[in-house]
């Protein structure tokens, strides 16, 4: 049985949104290669994911390796439970997708434009196709199905266990 937990509300009071942890993420954006997951601001995500100011109603990804995207907050439990299976991740599957954090505190309107009002939040994006979101905080080997067979596209049965 799997339990999914999030915080639903992402305006806390500013009581907890000064909570701070190492799990949640380093704030030093780091580049793509690095095996650690990218911060995005609101230009990168238009460079590196999707410019939805130039291509309004069209999903257009704009990467060249699928990723996954953890909208986040520094205040939320669950957020801070999946941080380090994003690092784990990232990686694991270094070279073969990227890992990008949104901190929906900064970037209040990429979270608006993915309707997001649950965290943690994760948008998994396929280098063709709709990229599909799921909610809560997931197990690790969850993430690692979500990428082994909807990103990366392998045969269950030849999947390898990373």
């Amino acid at each position: 049985m799997t339990v999914l937990v999030s915080c639903g509300n992402t305006n806390e009071p500013e009581s907890k949104k000064d909570i701070k942890t190492s799990q949640v993420a380093d704030e030093t954006p780091g580049s793509e290669e690095s095996g650690k997951p990218m911060h995005l601001t609101k230009d990168l995500f238009l460079e590196k994911v999707m410019n939805y100011e130039k291509n309004k109603d069209t999903w257009v990804y704009e990467g060249d390796k699928p990723c996954i995207i953890d909208f986040y907050a520094d205040w939320c439990k669950p957020c801070k439970l999946i941080a380090p299976i994003m690092v784990e991740l990232a990686k694991e599957y270094e070279g073969e997708i990227y890992i990008y954090k949104v901190d929906t505190e900064k970037e209040r309107e990429l979270a608006s434009i993915f309707g997001i009002r649950s965290i943690p939040s994760v948008l998994f994006v396929p280098m063709e196709g709709k990229p599909q979101m799921s909610t809560g905080a997931l197990p690790k080997e969850t993430f690692k199905q979500a990428i082994d067979n909807f990103l990366l596209e392998k045969n269950q049965n030849t999947t390898n266990n990373k």
